[in-house]
């Protein structure tokens, strides 16, 4: 029987991210989760760990309301930010594809990232109108994640990947290099996450947007902030790699939350519908959207 065995939401993209034991999902994912981002000030474009990876180690503790964040790291004093859904705007970007607007947070938050990640950074909010369509089977909606609701792996799948790197050699990982929002585990075949067309979780029903290709996030130590050398991309490559997807290795899927719901460790996971066998179809629908891209941002803040 499959079960969430691990429930995960990152308030901030690219930082580090939270343990619960349940956690209301809407349309656009676990509350909280990546509601917030960085982005350089000068242009408005998204920091992440690809290029800084020393935002793996920045953690993050919420209030339960939303409304007050802690940021800490080794070596600096902690922050505390009120959240603000509302004030000052700026244009942001994420991956020169999506352009939209963020509300700009304590300036006092940018200048502790700055010091933190020694690079230029602004926090910002998602505005109260946000709309952002992903792509895939089921489109769904996002935050600030790179592009769907929820991102589902499992155990089977982490066992399977770690049993080839020790056979080269390398050293176990831990599932946190890879950014969950859920672990379905209960399965015994690895990547039965990638044929899961439909299914419940407690209350919420999700549904599978497409597979999970992975970039250079999952070498860096989530602890340490630390890129870590090759892995997991080496390996991935050498039995994951997905022509239909421009060539990138995957592991995970990406889904779409289609009934928001409170969903709990512990809750089974029920697939009502399973990919048909063949090609999978979320490449064919890959296209960009009507209006997606209508702007280049904007450097400095910009107010409504």
């Amino acid at each position: 029987m499959a079960r969430i065995a691990e429930l995960w939401f990152y308030p901030v993209k690219g930082l580090a991210g939270i343990s619960v034991e349940a956690a209301e999902v809407g349309v656009a994912g676990v509350r909280f989760d990546r509601e917030l981002m960085l982005v350089d000030p000068r242009d408005g474009v998204f920091h992440s760990q690809r290029t800084l990876p020393a935002m793996a180690a920045v953690r993050t503790a919420v209030s339960d309301d939303g409304a007050v964040l802690r940021f800490s790291v080794d070596g600096a004093a902690d922050l505390v930010v009120e959240v603000a859904a509302e004030g000052p705007r700026r244009d942001v970007s994420l991956f020169g594809k999506w352009f939209g607007q963020g509300v700009d947070q304590d300036p006092l938050a940018g200048k502790w990232f700055t010091e933190v990640l020694d690079r230029p950074a602004t926090l910002v909010r998602v505005t109260p109108e946000h709309h952002r369509p992903g792509w895939g089977v089921h489109p769904g909606q996002s935050g600030f994640g790179d592009a769907h609701a929820l991102l589902i792996t499992s155990p089977a799948s982490l066992d399977e990947l770690n049993s080839r790197i020790l056979e080269t050699g390398g050293e176990a990982l831990p599932m946190n290099r890879f950014r969950p929002n859920l672990v379905v585990s209960g399965w015994p075949e690895p990547h039965t996450e990638d044929k899961v067309l439909k299914a419940t979780i407690g209350a919420a029903e999700i549904g599978y947007s497409s597979r999970s290709i992975r970039c250079a996030v999952p070498t860096i130590d989530q602890t340490t902030g630390v890129r870590s050398g090759p892995e997991p991309t080496r390996t991935l490559a050498t039995y994951r790699r997905e022509p239909t997807y421009g060539g990138g290795v995957s592991f995970g899927m990406k889904a779409a939350v289609l009934t928001p719901g409170v969903v709990s460790v512990g809750d089974e996971f029920v697939v009502t519908d399973w990919l048909p066998e063949g090609p999978d179809p979320a490449p064919a629908t890959r296209e960009p959207k009507a209006g997606q891209k209508t702007r280049e941002p904007t450097a400095g803040p910009k107010s409504r």
